[in-house]
C-alpha cells in the first residue's frame, strides 16, 4: 500500500495517511493507484453494553487491537459510536499506518433518530452533535465514509422513518461542502428486511435532489449460515436482485453464528468472486469482541490482553487464501437513479431542515456532547414508553431469500434467538440505550 505525503484539506493539516478512497459508479476505487478497492473488515466497538468505550479516543485499546486487524488482513474497520469531544488523530494514525479505513456510523445512543417519534428527534440540537463528529473525522484521508443511521428501519411499520434517513444523509452531504471539505460519501446501513430490501434501497437512492441520495448502501445480513453456498443462502438472488443499484453495495454486518462450534466463514470466497463483484464490494465481520451474544473473533480478557478464538483462526484463514477479482470486476457506471415508490401510504418527500441549520452551515457546528448527548429530551416519554413495549415484542426481520426455506430459518434465528437483549447488545448498546428507556437504532 502506498502512503501518500502530508495531505491538506479544508485549509487544515492532515495527519500523512492513506489514499483517499472514492465512489465511481458502483464501486469504490483508490484515488492513487486507481485500483478497485474492496472492503475487507470488522465491525468494532470493544466495551460493548456495559462499558460503552470510544475505542478511536484510546490508543491503548486501538494499538492493542491493530495488530490483530492485521493479523487478519483487514482494511476497513466499522465503528457504531465514538465521543466527538475526545482527540482521535494517534488512533486514526495508527489505523493509516497499519493500512486500514474506517467506516463511521455518525450517531450515538442519546443523539439519534427516533423510529417512534423521528420527526421530533430530528432537530438542530441533533444534527449540531452530528455535524461535530464530522468536524472531528473529516480531515483523515483514510475515512472510507459515514453511516447516517443504522437499522432505522428494521420492519413495515417503521418504514416511514426512511425520509429522515434522506434528510440527515442531505444534511451531513450539504455540511460537508459548506464546510469545504472533502465530499466523503454518506450512507445507510440497512436491516435485512425481506419485504423491504429492494424498494428502501431504491427510495434511499431515487429523487432529483442529489444530496439526499445516498453515496453507498451497506447491508447487514446473516444469510449464509455454516457450509452454505452462493445459491442456498441467497447470495445469488441478492446479487440479481441490486444489479443495476448506481452506488456501491457491501456487506456492513455478515457472520452466522447459528452454527455448530466456530464461525468457518465459508462466504469469503463468494464475497470476494466475480459472481458478487459487479454489484458488492466487499464486507464486515461481526464482530471483533467476543460479548454474551457470541459473535466475536477475540476474547478480551480481565487483565486488557486479547486471546483470539477460533472464529478468528477461520476468518484468518479464509480471508488470507481469498485474492480480490483482478481489474474492475464488472462494476458499473450507469449512473442511472432508483425510481421512487408510488405506493407507500405516507408521505415520501423529505423533511425540511429544522430550524437552526442553515447556522450551522453557515457557521459550523459547536462543540459536541460525546456520550453525554440528550437530543431527543423534547420528545417526551411516550415514544420511549412505545419502543421499549414493541421492542420486547420484537422478533427477526433478518431473513434470506425465499430460494432456501431452511436458509431463511436460519438466517431468522441468527438475530433472533439471542433475545431482545441480545439485538441491542448486537449493536453495543444494551444498557445505555435501556437507561434512556426505549431503542433509537442510528
Amino acid at each position: 500500500m502506498k502512503f501518500s505525503t502530508l495531505t491538506l484539506i479544508a485549509g487544515a493539516c492532515a495527519a500523512a495517511s492513506l489514499p483517499v478512497v472514492n465512489t465511481t459508479g458502483n464501486a469504490f476505487f483508490n484515488s492513487e493507484t486507481g485500483d478497485r478497492f474492496y472492503i475487507r473488515g470488522v465491525d468494532y466497538q470493544p466495551g460493548g453494553s456495559s462499558n460503552l468505550t470510544d475505542p478511536l479516543a484510546n490508543v491503548s485499546i486501538c494499538g492493542r487491537d491493530i495488530p490483530y486487524f492485521q493479523e487478519l488482513g483487514l482494511n476497513t474497520i466499522r465503528v457504531y459510536s465514538v465521543d466527538n469531544t475526545q482527540d482521535h488523530s494517534e488512533c486514526m494514525q495508527k489505523l493509516a499506518d497499519a493500512g486500514i479505513y474506517l467506516i463511521l456510523d455518525l450517531n450515538t445512543p442519546g443523539a439519534s433518530l427516533s423510529r417512534y417519534d423521528p420527526g421530533c428527534s430530528y432537530n438542530a440540537e441533533y444534527l449540531n452533535e452530528v455535524f461535530a463528529t464530522v468536524d472531528e473525522f473529516a480531515n483523515y484521508t483514510n475515512v472510507l465514509g459515514f453511516f447516517a443511521a443504522n437499522e432505522l428501519v428494521n420492519n413495515e411499520d417503521t418504514l416511514d422513518t426512511a425520509p429522515y434517513i434522506k434528510a440527515v444523509v442531505r444534511d451531513t452531504k450539504q455540511y460537508l461542502k459548506a464546510r469545504s471539505y472533502r465530499q466523503i460519501p454518506v450512507g445507510y446501513s440497512a436491516a435485512d428486511v425481506s419485504s423491504l430490501r429492494k424498494e428502501l434501497a431504491d427510495y434511499l437512492n431515487c429523487g432529483n435532489d442529489s444530496d439526499a441520495r445516498i453515496d453507498m448502501l451497506g447491508v447487514n445480513d446473516y444469510s449464509w449460515c455454516g457450509q452454505s453456498s452462493f445459491t442456498t443462502s441467497g447470495y445469488g438472488q441478492k446479487v440479481q436482485m441490486y444489479t443495476g443499484f448506481s452506488v456501491p453495495i457491501f456487506l456492513s454486518e455478515y457472520g452466522c453464528n447459528q452454527v455448530p462450534g466456530a464461525r468457518p466463514f465459508t462466504e469469503v470466497e463468494a464475497i470476494y468472486s466475480t459472481e458478487m463483484s459487479p454489484v458488492f464490494s466487499g464486507g464486515l465481520v461481526y464482530e471483533y469482541t467476543e460479548d454474551s451474544s457470541n459473535y466475536g473473533l477475540v476474547q478480551i480478557e480481565s487483565d486488557g490482553s486479547v486471546d483470539p478464538l477460533k472464529d478468528f483462526d477461520n476468518l484468518q484463514k479464509e480471508l488470507n487464501s481469498t485474492s480480490d477479482p483482478v481489474g474492475a470486476a464488472g462494476f458499473s457506471t450507469s449512473y442511472v437513479f432508483s425510481d421512487c415508490p408510488t405506493d407507500w401510504n405516507f408521505s415520501i418527500t423529505v423533511p425540511p431542515p429544522p430550524d437552526g441549520l442553515t447556522k450551522l452551515l453557515k457557521d459550523g457546528a459547536t462543540a459536541g456532547s460525546g456520550f453525554e448527548a440528550e437530543t431527543q429530551e423534547a420528545c417526551g416519554n411516550d415514544a420511549y414508553y412505545v419502543s421499549s413495549t414493541v421492542v420486547n415484542n420484537a422478533t427477526s426481520t433478518s431473513t434470506s431469500s425465499s430460494a432456501s426455506a431452511s436458509a431463511s430459518a436460519s438466517s431468522t434465528s441468527s438475530k433472533s434467538s439471542k433475545g431482545i437483549a441480545g439485538q441491542l447488545e448486537a449493536h453495543g448498546f444494551t444498557a445505555i440505550l435501556a437507561l434512556i428507556g426505549g431503542l433509537f437504532f442510528y
